[in-house]
């Protein structure tokens, strides 16, 4: 079975099993019309493009600030360009944020170099926002900031929100920010098609000091940190996407064909945009520098050599964006009888990583076994087949 169908196969049948029927009862007419309407959504969250389509709304909707569920969808969706702060979830973050605010925010963020997320007030106001915003509403409209990124790592769809008010569709992403709920996340790139209006909307709610803005709330005290670090990464993407108008070879791990494109430079050099997730070093055998993807779906970059490893310096980007050029090569993993694909490094110039980033390399082998969720929080590898590279 070709490469591209077993893809289109394999995605629906996962998604068949993220969808449940609100009822199993009626009809079979009615039964038949549910089933139609589930695989007719199916087709829309999965068809590359930028309209994704209109969803009634999960009866308990709002997670939090920057997360909402639609009816039938088993998983959330990861809302594009915003980041509200967290809402307290457990016992133990409460009864440390009653020993004081600045207290509780020196003991989330430890010994660590990056800025933590961590539950905060301001993170329980964003909720609030987010329920009244979608008070009363039964159907939103979903959109992408770009046709070929459909999903993030952990299965999440990306998407824009929009409800219907007054005939016009009223971006949620764009309002959270405008009121102050949230900075304008640009993480993981720029808006591309509201950047713009992100920028005055987040101009906006400086000038008003209010939510995350307002010095006398309860909040993250180093958003001049995080955006200066976020915005070095987005330009670092955004030069990867310039320098890729045009040319095939050029490959962004987290667009939906990039497996398939991979597998058509099969022994040619391509350059990859690609997020730094595992980094296992081999005693015996080659280091591992796992470009994150998917869960199970990941791309590795093979060192022989390790003194081209240390040189490349690729350990302080861990969690974060590279570029790797170099031959896409073909190996068979014999602990899962696969044939599998991997880029060989045997030069430090291979690797690139953004410039102007803040230092949070802080990398150690104790932390080997992890890696980044797409929010930067660290995640367990799910399970523990050994996976080795083999020279060609």
């Amino acid at each position: 079975m070709p490469v591209i169908r077993r893809y289109y196969v394999a995605v629906a049948i996962m998604l068949a099993g993220m969808f449940v029927l609100t009822s199993c009862g009626g009809s079979k007419r009615v039964r038949r019309l549910r089933k139609a309407d589930i695989q007719k959504r199916l087709k829309a969250l999965e068809t590359p493009g930028l309209l994704i389509g209109e969803f009634p709304l999960a009866s308990h909707a709002v997670i939090d600030g920057d997360t909402i569920k639609v009816a039938g969808l088993r998983s959330t969706l990861r809302l594009l360009a915003i980041d509200t702060e967290e809402t307290f979830k457990n016992e133990p973050d409460r009864r440390l944020y009653e020993s004081g605010f600045e207290n509780y925010l020196k003991v989330k963020k430890g010994k660590s170099l990056k800025p933590p997320k961590c539950a905060t007030p301001l993170g329980e106001d964003a909720k609030h926002f987010a329920m009244k915003f979608f008070e009363g509403v039964r159907t939103v409209r979903l959109e992408r900031d770009d046709p070929k990124e459909i999903r993030g790592r952990y299965g999440r769809y990306l998407a824009y929100v929009f409800v219907k008010r007054a005939g016009h569709w009223v971006n949620y992403n764009l309002e959270a920010v405008r009121a102050g709920m949230s900075p304008y996340f640009t993480k993981y790139s720029y808006s591309r098609r509201f950047h713009d209006q992100f920028v005055q909307a987040q101009k906006e709610a400086q000038k008003k000091h209010i939510g995350i803005w307002d010095p006398k709330k309860e909040h993250y005290r180093d958003y001049d940190e995080r955006i200066a670090w976020w915005n070095a990464r987005a330009d670092f993407i955004k030069q990867f996407e310039q320098d890729a108008m045009g040319k095939d070879n050029y490959i962004i791990l987290t667009n939906w064909d990039a497996m398939r494109r991979l597998e058509e430079h099969v022994g040619k050099k391509v350059v990859i945009l690609g997020l730094v997730g595992q980094i296992k070093l081999g005693d015996k055998g080659p280091t591992r520098v796992i470009l994150s993807r998917r869960l199970n779906s990941d791309f590795p970059l093979i060192f022989f050599d390790k003194d081209v490893f240390g040189s490349s310096g690729v350990a302080r980007y861990k969690g974060e964006f590279i570029r790797a050029s170099g031959v896409v090569e073909r190996y068979h993993n014999k602990y899962k009888n696969s044939d599998e694909l991997q880029m060989i490094i045997n030069l430090p110039g291979q690797i690139t990583g953004a410039p102007n980033l803040p230092d949070y390399s802080g990398w150690d082998t104790e932390g080997q076994d992890k890696e980044l969720d797409e929010d930067g929080d660290k995640a367990p590898v799910e399970g523990g087949t050994k996976e080795v590279g083999h020279a060609p």
